[in-house]
């Protein structure tokens, strides 16, 4: 656009505007001089909490005191005589509304092609959130992290663009390094209102670790002052939740072999993969199946500072699960050339941060299939379970695994930055199977992870966090 027009909008923007202006019902959109503070999608009061400082004004400070912030120091910046008193749950409560049906400008960047809500712009704002209840939590005095999703459940998809409330509060820490935040997304209530069971949306759980600034090691928080019944039903969820973790890090298949049922599937589909290329047996592998090999979606992007957290050398992990989540997607519409539609974040774990300025590499792949029987899952195991002859089964839940890892932008180091799991339902009947042992292995762990979460997306509740919907899609729904 030529300069002269630029300079004429410009200046028509900056005259008074008529008062029967005011009353014109048609949306306009001013030029400012100085826009909106917004972040791809991230609403404005939640990023103008989590950046607070402009990046040149933190790099020049960076570059004058000669300090990295990100790299580690031996000598500790959190006080130790720090009040620990315990704090009521209430202490840390939070609440925003995003006015989508309000202003259309706003809504314009939480909406897709087809006029869906972008779920990866609602995770930005979901992790955005659990920082400012954190550090209600905890003060300002150390750095707090995201250490997992352990899960987001959509429990009532949306069937119209509404106003949107998040909110949640700490609901378990005892006063260790790590506190569980409980998040729902709700369709806001009329002034005065409490929010109604089906007008909820979603529903999370969020595991934040507090560290030294200097040192990056787990230091001590306040506990959870329990008062009411509501806070003690919450903190044994969070209790559970806990201890229901700790337990799989001791199962885990870096710790143990995959046990006798396993393994016999395993074995079953290795020998049918054998048959599947025996010149003297007419068994060929049926084309809704696919080698898992086969499905893999993989990208690369250097993290630019517009995306830091607030300590403004690290990349926040809101925009890690955006950019997950739209790349399961594309791996889960590329599997099943269909449109997926989004069930669940299952438990995700963030392993390493992410410098401004690193280049972050991320793979999907299609990890396990189920079919879905009427609203009920059976796992059908590739096709090895109930023999080869599959009927229609009405659509298939697909799970995806992002695997995550960093590099400096000389490529000289890498670190592993996390794992991501999104289960999606799409209008096929479509299977993976796995050929190699680390295949194997990547499917078993689906699996697991499929059969600890199936009861949520049924209908039932998982782990205390949230109820869950089947797994069918609606074709009336918004959000994708």
């Amino acid at each position: 656009m030529p300069s002269r027009t630029l300079f004429l909008i410009a200046t028509r923007a900056l005259r008074p505007q008529r008062k029967n202006c005011i009353q014109c019902s048609r949306a306009t959109r001013q030029l400012h001089l100085s826009p909106r503070w917004q972040t791809d999608g991230v609403f404005k009061e939640l990023t103008e909490m989590r950046v607070r400082t402009p990046w040149i004004e933190a790099l020049r400070k960076k570059e004058e005191e000669g300090i990295d912030p990100t790299q580690r120091s031996n000598t500790p910046a959190t006080p130790s005589n720090r009040d620990l008193t315990p704090k009521r749950m209430s202490d840390s409560y939070h609440r925003v509304v995003i006015p989508l049906a309000q202003d259309p400008w706003l809504l314009d960047n939480y909406l897709n092609a087809n006029g869906q809500i972008r779920l990866g712009t609602i995770f930005m704002d979901l992790d955005a959130l659990s920082g400012v209840i954190a550090y209600n939590h905890t003060g300002e005095s150390v750095t707090t992290v995201t250490a997992a999703v352990d899960r987001i459940t959509i429990n009532h998809p949306l069937k119209e663009i509404c106003d949107l409330e998040l909110s949640g509060q700490v609901t378990f820490a005892t006063g260790r390094s790590s506190m569980e935040i409980s998040i729902q997304v709700a369709k806001a209530p009329e002034q005065g209102a409490s929010v109604q069971k089906e007008d909820v949306l979603m529903t999370c759980a969020f595991t934040m670790v507090s560290l030294d600034p200097n040192t990056k090691k787990p230091v001590a928080i306040c506990p959870v002052k329990i008062e009411t019944d509501e806070g003690k039903r919450l903190f044994a969820a969070g209790e559970k939740n806990y201890n229901i973790k700790k337990a799989r890090a001791k199962t885990g298949l870096r710790k143990q072999t995959p046990n006798d049922e396993e393994s016999d599937l395993i074995h079953a589909m290795w020998l049918r993969q054998l048959d599947y290329h025996d010149p003297n047996n007419p068994l060929r592998k049926p084309p809704h199946t696919h080698y898992m090999s086969s499905t893999t979606l993989s990208s690369s992007q250097i993290m630019q500072p517009q995306y830091r957290n607030r300590h403004n050398f690290m990349i926040f992990g809101g925009y890690l699960l955006k950019t997950s989540f739209e790349l399961a997607f594309c791996c889960a519409a590329a599997f099943s050339h269909s449109r997926p539609t989004f069930l669940s974040l299952d438990p995700s774990t963030f392993e390493n941060p992410v410098p401004v300025g690193s280049v972050l590499y991320l793979k999907a792949t299609v990890a396990y299939t189920e079919s879905v029987v009427d609203g009920a899952s059976d796992a059908q195991s590739a096709g090895v379970e109930n023999g080869e002859k599959r009927e229609d089964r009405g659509g298939t839940r697909v799970q995806i695994r992002i695997d995550s890892k960093v590099r400096d932008i000389e490529h000289g180091s890498m670190k592993p930055t996390g794992q991501f799991n999104y289960t999606f339902f799409v209008d096929r009947d479509i299977s993976v199977m796995p050929q190699t042992y680390e295949e194997f292995m990547i499917w078993v762990d689906a699996r697991r992870r499929a059969e600890r979460v199936r009861g949520s997306i049924d209908g039932g509740a998982v782990e205390g966090v949230g109820e869950g919907k089947k797994g069918k899609a609606d074709g009336r729904r918004i959000t994708e």
